[in-house]
């Protein structure tokens, strides 16, 4: 594939590449024209910041469908280990901070990390997603578990999940606004393990996000661990100044 698929193109392989957006959960099967539209646009955007290609990297987010995003379209998410300054398989130390709700919820994502926890016989699929989603959503196309993840750990924390389970990133974003929990990305807020972490995705006013739980800030980056940005829960970095689509931050206080 050789071709640049961009916002105005009509074809057949439009067609394709719109279903296979659908099966990943970026459209619905009404979007499906055949037509490169502005809701096709969106969704390869949404596609690329949560996907990477053939060599593990990110892709370059333009919502344009060139060789790397058609393959990674094609393709299982790979597995990859990302260079990392910190263990995302030890707590943080207690001079982080951290409210004990949190930091307790941390130690659940890290024990699942632990027991391998992640996706098993392909996209938003298996034993560990079907948990996370906690039969609020079904496994594969229509279950993206990022939230559902954030919502286990919380659920098996020793005073119980201080929120409403949710697999809506942005539904827990909005319990913690209604409690006074939710800090804004551009205020003062600096995150401590335990904290939340929310991302819009396909658009600021729409409807899909992402969550991750923070493991720690730590000489300007940011140290995350989050499900459904790779097959695994797995460990992530940010540089905390630079960090994109940005909804705000939680904190459980205790």
């Amino acid at each position: 594939m050789k071709k640049l698929f961009k916002k105005g193109d009509q074809s057949p392989e439009i067609k394709q590449i719109q279903t296979l957006l659908v099966e990943r959960g970026f459209l619905t099967n009404e979007e499906v024209s055949g037509v490169f539209d502005n809701e096709t646009f969106l969704a390869v955007c949404s596609f690329q910041t949560q996907n990477l290609d053939q060599n593990g990297q990110p892709l370059v987010v333009d919502g344009k469908v060139g060789e790397l995003t058609w393959w990674s379209l094609h393709n299982p998410k790979p597995r990859i280990q990302t260079p990392s300054a910190v263990d995302f398989l030890q707590m943080p130390d207690i001079a982080l901070g951290g409210t004990s709700a949190g930091r307790a919820a941390l130690e659940v994502a890290i024990a699942e990390m632990k027991d391998g926890a992640g996706e098993i016989g392909g996209n938003n699929q298996g034993r560990f997603v079907r948990k996370y989603l906690n039969g609020l959503a079904t496994e594969g196309a229509d279950g993206p578990w990022c939230a559902g993840f954030v919502s286990y750990c919380f659920s098996q924390i020793p005073d119980g999940i201080p929120f409403k389970y949710s697999v809506g990133s942005r539904d827990i974003l909005q319990q913690f606004k209604k409690r006074g929990w939710a800090s804004a990305p551009d205020s003062s807020f600096l995150p401590q393990p335990g904290d939340l972490v929310i991302w819009w995705r396909k658009r600021l006013s729409g409807s899909k996000g992402h969550i991750g739980i923070v493991h720690q800030l730590r000489n300007g980056f940011l140290y995350t661990i989050e499900g459904n940005r790779s097959p695994d829960v797995q460990g992530f970095n940010y540089v905390f100044s630079r960090m994109e689509k940005l909804l705000g931050f939680g904190r459980v206080p205790d």
